[in-house]
């Protein structure tokens, strides 16, 4: 495990860039509690609404419909992955009613976008979500045309993170080189993956907790070995990035 230094608000603190990230020229992120803040709560809706739809898809109390929903989670990776092979279920309905929220809790983000936009190279989302919430939401950020592309649940063929046949079903139809890409994630099993492809990987820490690995996080005192970089600010983060291989330029052209 990397070291990393302490903080007075976090046991970890945040971890800045190298300047080995600045040379990365594909830079993929995840969306939800990644690109916009998790104090956002947009997943509060998404979870509410999931439990709706899966009791009124199969009978079920609501109580009981939550239960089976968690359960999934914890067991296939999404509650989507779970319905589909146990209850054969067809995802379009499922992704159409759940992403079916209000989108005023996500403000705009000026500086994000200048950050993104510094970075050299291409931009892809990667997301266990659909691509019109992928949008809707990099679109609210003031970020989306600023992507090549988009990666999502339906394009993985329903295979999702931290699944390495997802990772692969991306590179594949993005044509990325993991060498050169550099993932940003809130949950820390979703970068194993790319870790072990040879990717750069960096945690965004989420504040959002629904996954019993994000309750060890808390007692963490180092990174593990497949978490690179941890920051609690992206746009910062992404700022110094450009500013390390700005400074690195102007050195060698001394």
């Amino acid at each position: 495990m990397n070291a990393p230094h302490r903080s007075g608000t976090s046991q970890i603190a945040r971890v800045g860039p190298t300047r080995v990230l600045g040379r990365n020229r594909i830079w993929i992120f995840d969306l939800d509690n990644t690109l916009y803040p998790a104090e956002c709560n947009l997943f509060a809706q998404v979870d509410q609404r999931m439990g709706e739809f899966i009791a009124n898809h199969l009978g079920v109390p609501f109580e009981y419909a939550r239960h089976l929903q968690k359960s999934y989670y914890r067991q296939f990776g999404t509650t989507l992955a779970g319905l589909m092979r146990v209850h054969k279920m067809l995802p379009e309905p499922f992704l159409d009613y759940v992403h079916d929220i209000d989108l005023s809790v996500v403000p705009e983000a000026p500086a994000l976008r200048t950050a993104i936009d510094r970075l050299p190279g291409r931009k892809l989302i990667f997301t266990n979500g659909s691509r019109a919430h992928a949008e809707r939401v990099a679109a609210k950020l003031g970020v989306l045309d600023l992507f090549e592309g988009i990666s999502d649940i339906a394009s993985c063929g329903y295979e999702p993170k931290p699944a390495a046949a997802a990772f692969d079903a991306m590179i594949r139809h993005h044509g990325v080189a993991a060498i050169e890409a550099a993932m940003f994630e809130d949950m820390p099993q979703n970068l194993e993956v790319p870790h072990k492809l040879g990717m750069s990987t960096v945690l965004v820490h989420s504040t959002y907790v629904d996954h019993p690995i994000q309750r060890s996080m808390r007692n963490w005192t180092a990174l593990p070995e497949h978490v690179h970089h941890f920051t609690d600010d992206l746009t910062g983060f992404l700022e110094a990035i450009t500013m390390d291989d700005e400074m690195l330029d102007s050195t060698a052209r001394g």
